[in-house]
């Protein structure tokens, strides 16, 4: 996918993973029941926050990580028919390895 998109300063695009519909008994989930995605795939980062110096640091995050973020955290926006999120880099947890 091209990103139409540059995040500014320490914030990264991320596009949401959905959560499976089917529990692990077979159950499924009605839309309503499911919860927010806290798992995503990075799309775009921004070039970094500045130090006290001027200084930019570097992001620990990049395009193609899948991250874990924080449940209500980042800016939900929609490009080209895609539901995706802006997120500072503090509000991302983890990356899975």
């Amino acid at each position: 996918m091209a990103v139409k998109i540059q995040p500014l300063g320490d914030r990264v695009l991320v596009k949401p993973i959905e959560a499976e519909e089917v529990t692990k008994g077979g159950i499924v989930l009605p839309a309503t029941a499911k919860e927010k995605p806290q798992e995503g795939e990075v799309l775009a980062v921004g070039p970094g926050k500045r130090n006290d110096k001027g200084e930019p640091v570097a992001m620990d995050i990049s395009v193609g990580d899948v991250v874990v973020y924080t449940k209500y955290g980042g800016t939900d926006i929609k490009v080209d028919d895609q539901e995706l999120m802006i997120l500072s880099e503090n509000s991302i947890l983890a990356k899975k390895v």
